[in-house]
C-alpha cells in the first residue's frame, strides 16, 4: 500500500508531493498525459507565490527566468494597481509560464524522491477505514493500486472528485475569453498593455522566449475554435492594429463558470487547485491559490502520516482553505463583470471605479493585497489567541543575518525562542511537530506588531501557529 498518492502533475500536485518528500513521506504522482503540456494555461505569479518558492530555496529561478511588473490590474481597469508598497519582498507580479513552472516543480519533486508516473489515468476510487484503491488504466493496461489517503489535483474536472461522490456546485460559463500565444512584428513598448472598449476588452504581456500572450474578452457568443483572423480581427478592433500578430503556437477559449466542491476532504481523500475551485483567469491568481492549497495541505497530511497528529488534523484543511476558495470566487465573479461591461453604463461604471482607485491609495492597496494573496489569514479556533495566531508571517530578518523564510527550506515547523521564555505545554507541542528552533532575535527591520513578540511557532506553509508576548 502506498502511503500517499498524488493524483494530476500539474503545479498543484507536484507541489504536494514536493512537500511530502521534504516530510520523508513516500509518495507516487499518477497523470493521464503521456507527457506535460506545452501550452502555459497560466502565466502570473504573485507575490504570496514567490514567497511560498522563497520559504523552500526555489525562488532564484523564477526570479532570474521571469519577467516582472510592479503593477497589476483588477478587472482590466485602465487604472493599474501599484504592488510597490505591499508588505513584502516580492512587491510585484512575475510573468513566468506554466509550462516551464512545472517542469522546475517536477524536477524539485523527482529530486526529492518523488515518482511520477505519466500515462496512467485515474479511473475510478473506492476507499474505506483503512485506505483508497484507485482504478488505473495505465499503458500496459488497467490495474489497481491502493494508498492510505488519495490528492485529487487532477483539474476542473477531476475524476477522483467525481468518483469520491464530492459536489462540485456554481455556476455554467456565461461568457467566453480567448486567448492566443503569438509572435509579434509590432509589439508594445512594455512588457503588458491593455484596452478595453464597447467592442471588447484585450490584454497583451510578453513572455520568455520572445512571444507574447494576448487575451481578452469581446461581446458575444463565440462560434468553433480561436483562429489567427479572429484573434486579429478583435485585436484591430479594440487596440486600433494588429500589433504584427504571426505564427501562433496556442489559439484557446475558455468561459467563465465557477464552481467549488462542497467539500475539500472526503474521508481520506481531499482536493486541491482546480480540483476543488474553477473560476474565470481573472488576475491570473488560479496556479497561485493551488499551490498554495497544497502548501496548506502537505505539513498537514504528512504530520498525520507520520504519526505525529492526530487524523483531525486534515479537517483544518477544508476549515482555512474552502473560505479562501470561496473569496476567490467572488473576487473572479466581480472581474469578470467589469471586464464584460461593454455598455454604455458598464464603461461609465469601469470609469467610476478606475478614478475610485486612483483618489484612494489605499482602495489600490487593498486590491493588491488580495490579488497577491498577502492578505489571507486564518482565524483561531481559540478566540483568546495571541492576535498573530493564523497570520502569514513575513519575511522576517534574524539578528544572525539570516531570514525566518531560509528556516523553512525544510517544510518543518519554525519555533522563534526570542529570549522571553516558552511555557513548557508550548515547547512540548513544538518538539511533538518537529520543530526546528531557533534562539535569538529578530533583525531591527521588522513589522511594529511583531516587536513585542516573545515567542513564536511558525508552520511550514508560513503561518503563526500560536505567539506569545514578551
Amino acid at each position: 500500500m502506498e502511503d500517499v498518492i498524488v493524483v494530476g502533475a500539474g503545479p498543484v500536485g507536484l507541489w504536494l508531493a514536493a512537500e511530502l518528500r521534504r516530510a520523508g513521506v513516500p509518495v507516487l504522482v499518477l497523470d493521464r498525459l503521456e507527457r506535460p503540456s506545452p501550452h502555459s494555461k497560466a502565466l502570473t505569479l504573485h507575490p504570496r507565490m514567490i514567497e511560498v518558492l522563497a520559504m523552500r530555496g526555489m525562488e532564484k529561478a523564477f526570479l532570474e527566468e521571469g519577467i516582472a511588473l510592479p503593477n497589476g490590474h483588477f478587472g482590466m481597469l485602465e487604472t493599474r494597481l501599484d504592488f510597490r508598497p505591499l508588505p513584502t519582498r516580492h512587491p510585484y507580479t512575475l510573468f513566468f509560464p506554466q509550462a516551464r513552472t512545472e517542469q522546475l516543480l517536477e524536477e524539485s519533486a523527482v529530486a526529492l524522491g518523488a515518482r511520477v508516473l505519466r500515462g496512467h489515468a485515474v479511473t475510478g476510487l473506492a476507499q474505506d477505514s483503512d485506505g483508497v484503491e484507485l482504478s488505473v488504466e495505465g499503458p500496459d493496461g488497467p490495474y489497481a493500486v491502493r494508498a492510505r489517503y488519495v490528492a485529487g489535483c487532477d483539474g476542473a474536472g477531476s475524476t477522483v472528485r467525481r468518483a469520491a461522490g464530492v459536489d462540485f456546485p456554481g455556476t455554467d460559463a456565461t461568457v467566453w475569453g480567448f486567448l492566443g500565444d503569438v509572435r509579434l512584428d509590432d509589439p508594445p513598448s512594455g512588457p503588458a498593455m491593455s484596452a478595453h472598449t464597447v467592442d471588447g476588452g484585450v490584454m497583451v504581456v510578453g513572455m520568455p522566449g520572445g512571444y507574447h500572450r494576448i487575451v481578452g474578452l469581446a461581446p458575444g457568443r463565440p462560434d468553433g475554435d480561436l483562429t489567427l483572423d479572429e484573434l486579429r480581427a478583435t485585436v484591430v478592433r479594440v487596440i486600433g492594429r494588429d500589433l504584427g500578430m504571426r505564427d501562433p503556437v496556442w489559439l484557446s477559449r475558455f468561459g467563465n463558470a465557477a464552481r467549488q466542491a462542497a467539500t475539500y476532504r472526503a474521508g481520506r481523500v481531499l482536493l486541491a487547485g482546480d480540483a476543488a475551485h474553477m473560476h474565470f483567469p481573472t488576475g491570473g491568481v488560479g496556479l497561485n491559490v493551488g499551490v498554495q492549497d497544497a502548501m496548506n495541505l502537505g505539513w498537514r497530511l504528512a504530520a498525520v502520516v507520520g504519526g505525529r497528529a492526530p487524523e483531525a488534523l486534515l479537517d483544518g484543511y477544508h476549515a482555512e482553505r474552502h473560505p479562501v476558495g470561496a473569496d476567490l470566487l467572488e473576487s473572479s465573479k466581480a472581474q469578470t463583470a467589469l471586464i464584460a461591461a461593454f455598455t454604455p453604463e458598464g464603461q461609465a461604471l469601469r470609469t467610476l471605479l478606475g478614478k475610485l482607485i486612483a483618489a484612494h491609495p489605499e482602495l489600490s492597496l487593498d486590491l493588491a493585497a488580495r490579488l497577491a494573496a498577502l492578505n489571507v489569514a486564518y482565524p483561531p479556533a481559540d478566540p483568546g489567541a495571541h492576535p498573530l495566531t493564523g497570520v502569514r508571517v513575513p519575511d522576517l530578518p534574524l539578528r544572525d543575518g539570516r531570514t525566518v523564510y531560509e528556516l523553512l527550506h525544510e517544510a518543518r515547523h519554525v519555533l522563534l525562542d526570542l529570549g522571553a521564555g516558552i511555557p513548557s505545554e508550548a515547547a512540548g507541542h513544538a518538539r511533538d511537530l518537529g520543530a526546528t528552533t531557533y534562539e535569538g532575535a529578530l533583525g531591527d527591520d521588522v513589522p511594529a506588531r511583531w516587536r513585542a513578540v516573545g515567542a513564536a511557532l511558525i508552520r511550514p506553509d508560513g503561518h503563526v501557529h500560536w505567539a506569545t508576548t514578551r
